[in-house]
């Protein structure tokens, strides 16, 4: 019986043509080692199972070879390229640095570079996940990867590129590999289907592709189990049923019901898919997925974006064309909240069921809030204006009478308004108002100079509020200006400012905060007042605290002592002195030394006792 090797061992490439999905990275290789521009340290860094390792070793077997091809390939004939499919080459060395990452190690690995090969032109070194040094062990490499024998080459290789120190990337070719695309892993697990025999549907091989994500040796690991699964035939329902994905065509179901706004279909098909064993969250998360493929089929720049079976595509553009594009973006913000919300909801089929409900009447929400086929929107009403434009009629072609006055009155203040007959004939008609400010015109009489002249008189309707117009806030100011101006004053005579009326001033500004339990009344009490002249003085206080506090008080204070002395320009700044006798009190509590030396002065046998006893005091 032939021992089974597993598809990511047994067709693992041998050469830089067979590596699937990097030809960036093959394409230099290949032109360096026919170049001869090999450099002495190269980084291969990129996801899981792209070819990194492999790449490395096809590089170390073909700068080995002894007849290499135009191409850049190995020959696969010479001793060489033999000895390391073989595995018994004694010029390739690998190592593991997750389980081999100390000091130590790479000493080891530094002694045996200084060795020469004795068979081919070059050592090369193989370290795999290099992230996994340590960074003594990274700081003992460092010279060795810098300064190599001319016959050493390093090959790093590593999934997290972002662990490295800058100071060995600095000293290394960096390549970057990619993810495979789906079409090559699905492309090339047909070829390796062929080569085993396998009956496979291509429906298949994509599922098996989109599920490894870009990496080749899962998707050769998930083929490999579901051939020994289905005993070698590979279908599309296989694959789905071994996968745990659940069919597209549940997806296309669940749209064609949101669309029809049924949702007894929608709650039907969803206890379908709970009694096949699908959580909620995949059934989110797969919706979500379908209608991000619904919204790019839309839009021919971004189809290529589409990664979904070949034989679905037709399917999703029909689909597409179907629905608006605000129904997807909506129902895909809806179903992003209800992923959200999933893992904290209690009845977890029941946050499930009211997120289909939504869904069956978004389109009906969304037609509502356009206005399209549903009620229309609240319309803003023609409303009057504070400050409304309106246009001018033409002013009639009459002389101009020097006696035509025009006079309105209010019954707020009668004002006359005197205008000439052309300023009154420009004046807006009342027709172009609204009900509530119309003012009826008056006709300008005009005849001779001499002919008397009656003023029209028109009362204005008077505001909805009951008073009469109301005069800006500019003209307001000014008549209360005027009147206080006008009226009678009574001048008060300045006080002298004196130390002892200060400090009686001081002390009843001090009693109004004690009675409004203020605590800055400690701060005022504790100041000293320093006349500086007639308008300024000085509070003098010992320390921050009480500054700040009196400083708080300052406005009410000024204000205060303003109209006690009948001066408006009294002004005090605050000053802070270190002394003793401005700072606050504080009853520093006695030692347990002095409380007992109180005792025996009240006492004395107290310390007669202590003497006999030979005790001392703390």
């Amino acid at each position: 019986m032939e021992k089974f090797i597993v598809s990511a061992r047994k067709y693992r490439p041998q050469n830089f043509s067979t590596v699937v999905g990097q030809q960036h990275i093959t394409t230099t290789l290949k032109n360096a080692i026919r170049n001869k521009q090999l450099a002495h340290a190269f980084l291969f860094c990129g996801p899981r199972g792209v070819g990194k390792t492999t790449c490395a070793r096809i590089l170390a077997k073909t700068i080995n070879c002894a007849h290499p091809g135009e191409d850049g390939e190995a020959c696969n004939t010479c001793h060489s390229c033999v000895s390391f499919n073989d595995g018994a080459s004694l010029n390739i060395h690998e190592l593991d640095a997750a389980s081999n990452n100390s000091v130590d190690d790479i000493r080891t690995l530094v002694e045996q570079v200084r060795f020469a090969p004795q068979a081919g032109e070059y050592k090369v070194y193989i370290i795999d996940e290099v992230h996994m040094l340590s960074s003594s062990a990274f700081n003992a490499f460092l010279k060795t990867l810098e300064e190599p024998p001319p016959y050493a080459i390093f090959i790093l290789a590593t999934t997290e590129k972002h662990k490295i120190l800058p100071t060995i990337l600095s000293r290394c070719q960096i390549f970057d590999f990619k993810r495979i695309t789906t079409q090559d892993t699905a492309d090339h697990l047909n070829e390796i289907c062929e080569k085993e025999a396998v009956k496979a549907e291509m429906a298949a091989l994509q599922l098996i592709a989109q599920k490894s994500e870009g990496c080749m040796r899962d998707a050769l690991s998930i083929m490999d189990k579901i051939v020994s699964f289905t005993n070698g035939e590979l279908s599309y329902t296989n694959t789905l049923e071994h996968l745990n994905i659940l069919d597209a065509d549940y997806y296309f179901r669940l749209m064609d019901a949101m669309l029809k706004q049924d949702v007894s279909s929608a709650l039907l098909m969803f206890d379908e898919i709970n009694r096949k064993g699908f959580e909620g969250d995949t059934v989110l998360n797969g919706l979500a997925e379908f209608i991000r493929n619904l919204l790019v089929c839309k839009d021919p720049k971004v189809a290529s974006l589409l990664d979904v079976v070949e034989s679905f595509k037709d399917r999703y553009v029909t689909m597409a064309g179907a629905v608006s594009a605000s129904l997807l973006v909506s129902a895909l913000n809806l179903l992003s909240d209800a992923e959200i919300q999933y893992r904290g909801a209690r009845n977890k089929r029941l946050h499930i069921e009211l997120t289909l409900i939504k869904l069956c009447y978004l389109q009906q929400a969304i037609e509502i809030t356009d206005g399209g086929s549903g009620p229309d929107k609240k319309k803003i009403t023609d409303r009057p204006l504070a400050f409304r434009t309106v246009s001018l009629a033409p002013a009639p072609e009459k002389k101009p009478v020097s006696g035509a006055k025009l006079i309105v009155e209010t019954s707020a203040t009668p004002k006359p308004v005197a205008t000439t007959a052309t300023q009154a004939a420009a004046a807006p008609s009342a027709n172009t108002q609204p009900a509530a400010f119309q003012t009826p015109t008056t006709p300008i009489q005009t005849g001779a100079p001499s002919a008397a002249v009656k003023p029209a008189t028109v009362t204005a309707p008077a505001p909805p509020n009951g008073g009469g117009l109301k005069l800006s806030s500019l003209s307001k100011l000014r008549q209360e200006i005027a009147a206080r101006n006008s009226g009678p004053s009574e001048k008060k005579e300045r006080i002298a400012l004196t130390q002892e009326l200060l400090k009686e001033h001081w002390q009843g500004f001090a009693n109004k905060l004690r009675e409004a339990k203020n605590p800055a009344v400690q701060s005022f009490e504790l100041s000293e007042l320093r006349i500086l002249d007639d308008e300024n003085f000085e509070v003098v206080t010992g320390d921050n605290i009480m500054a700040r506090f009196i400083d708080a008080e300052k406005r009410e204070l000024a204000e205060y002592l303003q109209e006690k002395f009948c001066n408006n320009r009294l002004l005090f700044t605050v000053v802070i002195e270190q002394r003793a006798d401005l700072g606050l009190k504080f009853e520093r509590p006695l030692t347990p030394r002095e409380v007992f030396m109180q005792m025996a002065e009240q006492y004395p046998l107290i310390n007669d006792l202590r003497i006999k006893l030979r005790l001392e005091v703390d």
